[in-house]
């Protein structure tokens, strides 16, 4: 008798063990083809929401484990437990926020049109009439297009790298993506060039699931500290260089 409680005292130990050794961990849902905000580097996964999520995590006391997955699929991984919070350049609309909880805003954007050097029959977004247009699948600029734009063919692919790809084999007529991946694709492929519109400004924020204050008020902590504490300042310069290509800053307490 003693020799099965021993045993079952050991299995007891291990399995709490274990358990702590996973809550030692948070886990970071993003979508690792969005630069300059997500994007690989070799294996590694990279980026300014990558960075942004080691000092969420360090503030929070864990480790940050990252988890590559489509766009569409990061809300319900998030509401399934498989990931405790979503960093992809996701913007805060009303609609994610009937699934999710989002912290403060921590980057401005809009969208961009992007299309082949030469064509000179899309010059603003009214000219997306009619047009095939490629979007990630998931995103604001996938809602623009389906809200806004009259008779389009639109085209969901599961980045925008993809879309630059049918884009420039011509299977589309233009993209539609967010202001600052739009220029490092454009950056990346010198015959490609933007469409500048008057979009309307959205906001990007870190999304946990509903009711997890404490990871919430957490993410909103280090939000608020590193834009006080010139952190913030530091990532943007090295990520969103005016000019000169993307480069991962050094941050003193992050490996």
């Amino acid at each position: 008798m003693k020799k099965i409680a021993a045993a079952i005292m050991a299995m007891g130990v291990l399995f709490f063990a274990g358990c702590s050794k996973q809550s030692e961990v948070v886990k970071m849902g993003t979508n690792a083809a969005f630069p300059p905000f997500e994007y690989t580097q070799g294996t590694e996964v990279v980026g300014f929401d990558v960075t942004l999520s080691k000092l969420i995590a360090k503030d929070y006391g864990k480790e940050l484990q990252v988890i590559d997955m489509s766009f569409d699929g990061l809300i319900a991984a998030l509401n399934s437990g498989a990931i405790d919070f979503v960093a992809a350049g996701m913007t805060a609309t009303e609609e994610r926020r009937k699934n999710v909880d989002f912290s403060e805003p921590y980057y401005s954007s809009r969208q961009f049109i992007i299309i082949k050097k030469g064509n000179s029959k899309i010059t603003c977004a009214a000219d997306l009439k009619g047009k095939v247009i490629g979007v990630q699948a998931g995103t604001t600029g996938e809602m623009y297009v389906q809200d806004e734009v009259e008779n389009a063919d639109l085209k969901s692919f599961k980045n925008g790298i993809d879309a630059s790809l049918a884009l420039k084999n011509s299977a589309i007529d233009a993209i539609v993506l967010d202001e600052l991946p739009s220029k490092e694709i454009v950056r990346r492929n010198p015959d490609l060039v933007l469409v500048e519109d008057d979009f309307y400004t959205e906001e990007y924020a870190i999304a946990v699931k509903k009711g997890n204050k404490t990871l919430l008020d957490s993410i909103n902590k280090t939000i608020a500290a590193i834009k006080e504490n010139g952190i913030y300042a530091q990532m943007t310069d090295a990520y969103m260089p005016l000019e000169g290509e993307i480069r991962i800053p050094v941050i003193e307490g992050l490996e």
